[in-house]
């Protein structure tokens, strides 16, 4: 009678592994795909720079793994990591509180992280946007590091490579993160009138505030795979012009075929890209 009871406990906890993994809960070795709901094992998930090998979906990367992945180990030195957003509407301590949870979550000061590093033998200036913290939203903060930035780039005519990721404007600053718009596209001029290379890769969601910004305004523009790019959602446009979208609207192929973005490259061929754009643009 024990060893029957024990059969029982001992089969159950396996049914309960099964369904776990299944679930993609068990976090110690698999990782279920947003898209397709494979598993796939976390090992192999980590080695594929987070995109599932069974449908190619690109999941998020925050930005010290992007950051690892692009330029070379150990050339990364951060920069204006000494500025952190307010609360200049009084939204109150909730809101205070929610940046820092996000602050000790991400190791960032803010939704962008940005400094100077090498990629190939090139030193260059880089920015990386975090959607994990406040959705990426480009506040005060965020438009101030971009433009320190490429103020940086025009005056060491160093390279600006910005990797993309929010959606949109950060509404607890209202009118002030708005004006970051017109900021950093003033910032992008001046790389430009001081012949100095600007790259921006999008990666998703590109959306609203920045996507109408500086990421749209690249010398090059480069797309990871099925990346939402777009200014207002599918649906509000829809109901705005009172007509149905065609497919794939608003992905990064889409814009690819209407000639918004220059290429659209799957995630482990991007540094390799860059370098050779690098090498390019430096003859």
């Amino acid at each position: 009678m024990r060893g029957r009871v024990e059969r029982r406990k001992y089969m159950t906890t396996i049914i309960n592994k099964i369904k776990n993994m299944a679930a993609g809960k068990d976090e110690n070795l698999w990782v279920k795909c947003e898209k397709c709901a494979a598993l796939i094992f976390k090992k192999n998930f980590i080695e594929n720079y987070k995109v599932c090998d069974k449908c190619d979906h690109h999941h998020k990367l925050n930005a010290w793994e992007r950051l690892e992945i692009t330029v070379n180990k150990n050339s990364f030195k951060e920069m204006f990591n000494d500025i952190k957003s307010g609360d200049p509407l009084d939204f109150g301590q909730e809101y205070l509180d929610k940046l820092e949870k996000d602050i000790k979550k991400t190791r960032l000061n803010d939704a962008i992280l940005t400094g100077e590093a090498k990629i190939g033998g090139f030193d260059l200036l880089i920015g990386i946007m975090d959607f994990t913290f406040r959705g990426g939203s480009m506040g005060s903060v965020v438009g101030e590091k971009i433009v320190r930035l490429m103020e940086l780039g025009a005056k060491t005519k160093k390279p600006v490579i910005i990797f993309s990721a929010s959606g949109g404007a950060r509404m607890q600053e209202g009118m002030l993160s708005l004006m970051q718009m017109t900021r950093t596209s003033a910032a992008v001029n001046k790389l430009r009138e001081n012949n100095v290379l600007y790259i921006c890769v999008m990666t998703d969601p590109t959306t609203a505030g920045v996507a109408a910004s500086f990421a749209s305004l690249g010398d090059i523009i480069l797309a990871e795979p099925k990346a939402i790019i777009g200014f207002s959602g599918a649906r509000v446009i829809e109901q705005t012009i009172r007509q149905k979208l065609p497919p794939g609207f608003q992905s990064s192929e889409f814009y690819l075929k209407h000639g918004f973005i220059d290429e659209v490259i799957s995630r482990k061929q991007i540094k390799p890209m860059l370098i050779k754009l690098l090498e390019y643009f430096a003859k």
